[in-house]
């Protein structure tokens, strides 16, 4: 069966009925070996999934969306292709889900830069198809979110959110504003901060770590 991502996976060293899913999606400008990195230090009873974003930058860089600029440097991000790619990895969840025997009842999203951008999305727009996301150096864009997305259950929503004070890419006060939202969405809502650039500390990715096995 062709999938309709192309993708890296890491099968569950314990293998059960149906065992849980971490489905990883990389930042803007790179591609699905970059998060599958953390693969070997992920729990042992996922199968973890390392997706690339379906527009091809060329030289192995991949994203979710285009990023575009003005005369005056103003970033702009293209809401129809993101919302596109929202709606292909639900769809790409689904096909794994026919592929592998993943329990559909616990679903996790780690997203890094726009990739944790999206995951918000997908998260929020759909509630019903997955559980929990890490949301690493990314922020709530509200524009990418289904329509009627306020009218949601979140009750089965846990995510967990982190950002560097010394981001220059994605500036911590956009990742700030995203904690007071999730919490009046009744989302339970975990944030960290850092004293790290764009990217991910040890320690940031430890809290991640003992955050999913706490579940």
């Amino acid at each position: 069966m062709e999938l309709s991502l192309e993708y890296q996976i890491r099968k569950p060293k314990i293998l059960l009925d149906k065992n849980p899913l971490l489905l990883l999606l990389h930042g803007y400008g790179s591609n699905e070996e970059d998060l599958f990195s953390f693969a070997s230090e992920l729990p042992d009873e996922y199968y973890v999934i390392s997706a690339r974003a379906p527009y091809d930058l060329q030289y192995g860089s991949y994203a979710w969306y285009a990023i575009n600029f003005d005369a005056d440097q103003n970033k702009f991000s293209d809401h129809n292709q993101a919302i596109l790619s929202r709606d292909l990895v639900v769809k790409f969840i689904e096909e794994l889900k026919v592929q592998f025997p993943i329990d559909s009842s616990d679903i996790t999203l780690i997203g890094f830069s726009q990739g944790s951008i999206l995951s918000y999305s997908i998260a929020l727009s759909y509630p019903n198809i997955v559980q929990r996301v890490g949301a690493l150096s990314g922020y709530l864009n509200l524009e990418i979110n289904s329509d009627s997305f306020r009218n949601n259950d979140f009750q089965g929503l846990k995510i967990f959110s982190s950002h560097g004070t010394l981001d220059q890419v994605i500036p911590v006060e956009w990742a700030r504003k995203t904690d007071p939202i999730l919490n009046n969405l009744g989302i339970n809502s975990t944030y960290r901060e850092y004293p790290i650039g764009h990217g991910v500390s040890p320690q940031n990715f430890f809290d991640l770590k003992n955050w999913l096995q706490a579940k």
